[in-house]
């Protein structure tokens, strides 16, 4: 076999490959998080042809990102620029919270009234609990 050591000089050293967290690095991913989560509570608002999946997979890979860039940080080691950006991330979120709420609600709404349409369209009366008085 050929020797590989021509390969591996050009790799990292281990110590090289261990994520250190930067302060402008965290920074950026907050950003881009708040920047995922304002596009996707006003896609949900007014866009019914948004794709929450997708959406949902970009911010699972941001907050993978974040949890890899903060990791080893102690909460008091967070410089006030980031404790900022984490309090307006939060606000972002809570937002965004309740427009799925109000999105899901909507759904399930919707579902109810055509379970409904479909029951009372299968439905002729002849042997339905409301004809013998039963169902109240």
């Amino acid at each position: 076999m050929s020797d590989l050591s021509e390969y591996r000089t050009n790799l990292p050293a281990t110590a090289d490959l261990i994520d250190v967290a930067r302060p402008g690095n965290v920074a950026a991913i907050i950003s881009r998080i708040e920047d995922a989560v304002e596009e996707e509570t006003a896609a949900i608002r007014t866009d019914i042809h948004f794709d929450i999946k997708a959406s949902n997979a970009r911010k699972s890979r941001y907050l993978y990102e974040l949890t890899r860039a903060t990791k080893g940080l102690v909460e008091g080691d967070f410089p006030n620029e980031l404790k900022v950006g984490v309090e307006r991330l939060r606000d972002k979120l809570v937002a965004n919270e309740r427009a799925i709420l109000a999105h899901l609600s909507a759904v399930s709404e919707v579902a109810s009234l055509l379970r409904d349409a479909i029951q009372r369209s299968e439905a002729d009366g002849t042997y339905s609990a409301n004809e013998f008085g039963w169902a109240r």
